[in-house]
């Protein structure tokens, strides 16, 4: 009996020292988790914090490679390690906005690409909901971050700025090539 006794308590206190281990290792794979989401945060130009429920693993995957395409993020992280890295950071407010399933991309090149990635597969799908997003360190509104995904990128711009250049310069030249035709 004593020693059935015994084996039951060694049983137990190994089985303590074992949950104790997992518990430690678990926390020590959290502050990693907190560290690798602190980092991007840190990096990134536009955070956008997505409701991602109801898309299908196909329509995730592609939004993960549009994302890869333009050198953004795109990651489901638990809420609660995502709000103590940004209480980490500085960055308050979102308490009542990360609730359910959230989802966070990170722009690192400008503000504008992943707000446009988010914000197309928001109309293609009709089931991703923009809940807000953090533009360089700043909190902004889901609409806000529609404006952003609004404005052409830096490339169209640029498209659109030499246009307008060109347009007189062409013009000048045809005028004076009618000129030279009608003295000719």
């Amino acid at each position: 009996m004593l020693v059935r006794a015994f084996e039951v308590l060694f049983f137990v206190t190994q089985n303590l020292i074992k949950r104790r281990n997992k518990v430690s290792a678990n926390l020590e794979v959290k502050k990693e988790v907190v560290s690798e989401i602190k980092d991007k945060l840190s990096k990134s130009k536009l955070v956008v914090f997505v409701d991602y429920r109801g898309l299908t693993v196909a329509e995730d995957t592609e939004m993960r490679s549009a994302f890869r395409k333009n050198n953004n993020d795109y990651k489901v992280y638990k809420n609660r390690l995502v709000l103590r890295a940004l209480n980490e950071l500085g960055i308050s407010g979102l308490e009542d906005k990360l609730q359910g399933t959230s989802a966070v991309a990170f722009g690192y090149e400008d503000e504008i690409s992943v707000a446009k990635t988010v914000a197309d597969f928001k109309s293609k799908t009709n089931k991703l909901e923009i809940k807000c997003g953090i533009l360089n360190g700043q909190l902004i509104s889901s609409d806000e971050v529609n404006t952003l995904a609004k404005i052409p990128s830096r490339e169209e711009l640029i498209g659109k700025l030499l246009f307008i250049f060109q347009n007189p310069m062409r013009s000048l030249a045809v005028a004076i090539n009618e000129i030279a035709k009608k003295q000719a």
